[in-house]
């Protein structure tokens, strides 16, 4: 496990009302890159002294976003659990909550955004809106718009949120649109070579290798979740839009040839249509959409060499 970052907790008030918390983690007085997650994230994704931190490897003293050199700020996503927004929350509304941030900050750009998933999206809206408060991009595993087969297997999930809501087993509902969702992550080879040949268990309906390990994941997913808020945060992700063309920051694309909720050729068409492309990272992983997090040399490469041109402090000192 990566060692644990000095950080701060703050809290931004939102644009539309209400506010998000917030975390500046690392060195206060590095170039500050932004650092955005899938909707499951929050705002630590390196180690703190109560938990592991959602991307520890990639965040951290010594790691690719190098906390010994930059300062790193994360938010937790509107809405608050609980809240029941009256409108849509969309990716351009995520990207103001980070403006504010770096508001609260004092700080006028953001030196670098590495977004992957949700969060990518969310970078691409704040590259679009914001060109002067930006300096590179790096979007890993999030494309310009939504896929329509992506979105068909999050309304499925929705509907399982919905169903559970009205019937008062949230937590069941939560758990079973955890497990649907987990097998749009994964590929199918990774759930072969860990699944198959396993015995079919004794009784007729029993849960199979591969449904354990599904239900162990839902179910500690919706020890910590809100149904209303995954519901909101789903249907941002469909609702994502951004022009390429618009992108007009130094932009670093990763996408994985195996990834079936953003398919490769979306990436490439983003790469394509870019104003301003730095480079375009194409890999396979059996581990899909969650490769971002496991595919430590892929991404940690494309990191180390996306940020390299940020200053270090000594720099910034002078």
């Amino acid at each position: 496990m990566a060692r644990l970052s000095d950080f701060r907790d703050f809290d931004v008030a939102l644009p539309g009302g209400g506010s998000v918390r917030a975390r500046l983690t690392g060195r206060a007085d590095g170039p500050l890159v932004v650092v955005a997650g899938g909707i499951s994230a929050d705002r630590a994704p390196a180690n703190d002294a109560e938990r592991r931190g959602w991307w520890d490897w990639a965040v951290g003293p010594g790691a690719p976003i190098d906390a010994d050199r930059f300062a790193v700020l994360a938010i937790d996503w509107p809405p608050a659990a609980g809240a029941s927004p009256d409108q849509p929350v969309t990716t351009q509304d995520q990207a103001r909550a980070f403006a504010a941030a770096l508001d609260a900050l004092g700080r006028d750009v953001a030196d670098a955004f590495v977004g992957a998933s949700y969060g990518g999206c969310v970078g691409l809206a704040f590259a679009e809106l914001f060109p002067e408060r930006i300096g590179r991009l790096v979007a890993i595993s999030a494309p310009h718009r939504a896929h329509p087969t992506a979105t068909a297997w999050r309304g499925v999930q929705r509907r399982i949120l919905e169903l559970g809501l009205e019937s008062g087993r949230e937590a069941e509902a939560l758990s079973l649109a955890r497990q649907l969702a987990m097998t749009t992550y994964r590929t199918t080879e990774e759930l072969g070579l860990r699944f198959g040949g396993a015995p079919a268990p004794a009784g007729v309906g029993a849960p199979h290798a591969v449904c354990d390990w599904l239900i162990a994941r839902g179910e500690a997913h919706a020890a910590n979740a809100d149904a209303r808020r995954q519901v909101v945060l789903t249907d941002s992700l469909d609702r994502h839009a951004v022009h390429p063309e618009r992108i007009r920051c130094p932009l670093t694309v990763v996408g994985f040839t195996d990834d079936r909720l953003v398919p490769i050729e979306d990436l490439r068409e983003l790469a394509g249509r870019a104003a301003n492309l730095c480079r375009f990272v194409e890999a396979p992983s059996v581990f899909g959409h969650d490769a971002f997090l496991k595919e430590r040399e892929v991404v940690g490469r494309a990191l180390r060499t996306a940020l390299l041109p940020l200053p270090i402090c000594s720099e910034i000192a002078a």
